[in-house]
């Protein structure tokens, strides 16, 4: 059951979520306990979910997207999470270069690479961290020098989900002097000379969605591929950025539905001392604390998205949501493998997976700490002078 339909949702995003849970179950219920120990990824499911109309939520019709809104894609992306937070991620990374095409692509380029995404045909991908620019994005150091009808790119990018299986990544790179105003954005295809990759993560959480090194050694792109004018990359990644913030926000909304939705049915039917545990105080009220949790992260979530389907200033609301919908990612699943016990801390019952796949939501698409400050100097300017 879809704990938001009939409050959250009208009847048409209903029926979206409901489609969405089904999809999600029958292409990837089967394997997740396989391909999380493995670190397996399956790029055929992608290509499923793209089937299904999942992979394009927010693309415009035009393209072979939905052409719903922010509201629509976090609803999806909530329900897949649920399932599986490391394909939610996928379709959430994937998402990320049709967001910036459709905004600031020009039309071959649209016409390109746009419908493969939407379809899951195509895997994207999404370039902008470095070794040493992880949230300081401003002082990225790999290049783009222009030659003749050709640029030319030189660094290291780091974290990229999807390096290696991805079909086309969306990469910033300096093309001008430093700070901000020098990065470009490009689209780079995965056949692109002088591109390859390095080590693949081992980590601890989103086991079967890859993160992979991407290396950059001469490699050669059409000066058609560059995205908008020469010095606008930063202002396209950090509007991508705060729509993924709303993503990011929905996929641990959904690990914490799936996290309550284990823990409260365990201590439904778990006895202890001739009673069900939920019914035990220190149980129930510890329930009740994430099932809050969990629904204050859903309307934050969904106030964020419905400001910029509104066209309305939304970058303060989509780092509230990102912010409390991760920590509370982190609290919930901290507490269901609490209430399962014994059982939550191993691999039998899935919480344990939940909590692993939580950490990485406080540190992805900004860090909580710099989601406060972005928070913190919103204040600052609505208070000012005061």
């Amino acid at each position: 059951m879809n704990p938001t339909a009939g409050f959250v949702l009208d009847e048409d995003q209903a029926a979206l979520a409901s489609a969405a849970a089904e999809a999600s179950r029958q292409i990837l219920g089967g394997t997740l306990k396989e391909d999380d120990e493995a670190e397996r990824f399956r790029k055929e499911y992608i290509r499923a979910l793209g089937e299904a109309g999942l992979c394009g939520v927010a693309t415009p019709e035009e393209y072979g997207g939905l052409g719903l809104g922010y509201r629509e894609y976090a609803v999806v992306l909530e329900e897949i999470a649920r399932v599986s937070a490391s394909y939610a991620v996928s379709v959430a990374v994937t998402g990320l270069p049709q967001i910036i095409l459709a905004q600031a692509g020009d039309d071959a380029q649209k016409q390109r690479w746009l419908p493969g995404l939407a379809a899951g045909e195509l895997l994207g991908g999404f370039a902008l961290s470095e070794p040493g620019a992880g949230s300081d994005a401003g002082s990225l150091r790999a290049t783009a020098r222009r030659e003749g009808e050709e640029y030319i790119l030189d660094g290291t990018k780091f974290w990229i989900t999807h390096g290696g299986v991805a079909d086309v990544y969306i990469l910033m790179a300096r093309t001008g002097g430093p700070g901000a105003r020098g990065i470009s954005a490009f689209i780079l295809p995965a056949d692109a000379p002088g591109l390859s990759f390095g080590k693949k993560e081992e980590k601890m959480g989103l086991r079967a969605s890859p993160t992979v090194e991407l290396v950059l050694e001469g490699c050669r792109i059409p000066a058609s591929n560059r995205v908008g004018p020469e010095g606008a990359g930063f202002q396209v990644a950090m509007g991508a950025l705060d729509g993924g913030r709303i993503t990011i926000g929905a996929v641990s909304v959904g690990i914490c539905q799936a996290a309550l939705d284990v823990a409260a049915a365990y201590a439904t039917q778990r006895k202890q001392f001739d009673s069900a545990i939920i019914d035990l105080q220190g149980v129930g009220f510890m329930l009740a604390d994430m099932a809050c949790r969990t629904e204050a992260s859903r309307l934050l979530v969904h106030k964020a998205a419905a400001l910029k389907d509104g066209g309305l200033p939304y970058a303060q609301s989509a780092s509230m949501a990102k912010c409390v919908a991760t920590d509370s990612a982190m609290a919930v699943t901290q507490d269901a493998v609490q209430v399962l016990g014994g059982y939550g801390y191993t691999r039998e019952y899935p919480v344990e997976r939940y909590m692993r796949d939580a950490k990485v939501m406080q540190i992805v698409e900004g860090t909580n700490q710099v989601q406060r400050v972005v928070i913190a100097r919103h204040l600052k300017r609505r208070y000012e002078g005061t």
